[in-house]
């Protein structure tokens, strides 16, 4: 009984740890995703949606990419047309160029690269991590010829066979 106690109230102070963290921090780290001349004029918003900054330029920049993984990234408006589809399992198709940065990469929290909805991301055959990149979203006649191996050491697509489908560009 003991035990529970003392793992229900670790949980509870995690969770406050995690909430504690300030509204400029998530907007710095938020910021951090892209280039400053992207970054300073963009839309910050947090996790859950709710408006941290508000920006003039189009972009929109998250201090996480999933709730408390710490990988902040900036997308441009057809990338967050994409990202609403992916959350609500909704169709997609790329008419235009979309781009996502991620300067900061998403180690520690990276995803199956055949699909956004593995339900155990970390321990599928095809986890992948990816340090400091750009995502691009094309429409799919433009993934011909571009590897599917993020071990390949260049450019990549992930979630190749989704309506999701994006070239990720390691850029370090």
């Amino acid at each position: 009984m003991k035990i529970s106690k003392l793992f229900i109230l670790s949980l509870f102070f995690v969770h406050l740890g995690v909430n504690a963290e300030s509204r400029d921090i998530k907007i710095q780290r938020a910021m951090a995703a892209a280039p400053a001349a992207i970054s300073q004029n963009a839309t910050i918003v947090d996790s859950d949606g709710s408006l941290l900054q508000k920006g003039t330029n189009g972009w929109t920049c998250m201090p996480d990419t999933m709730p408390g993984d710490k990988a902040p990234m900036c997308n441009d408006a057809v990338w967050m047309k994409m990202m609403k589809a992916v959350a609500t399992k909704a169709e997609f198709t790329a008419t235009g160029i979309g781009i996502s940065y991620m300067l900061k990469g998403d180690i520690g929290s990276g995803v199956s690269n055949s699909t956004p909805y593995h339900p155990d991301h970390k321990n599928a055959h095809d986890y992948t991590e990816t340090g400091p990149h750009m995502m691009i979203i094309v429409p799919k006649s433009m993934l011909e010829g571009v590897s599917r191996d993020p071990k390949s050491g260049g450019p990549y697509v992930m979630w190749g066979d989704t309506p999701y489908a994006h070239i990720m560009v390691p850029v370090e």
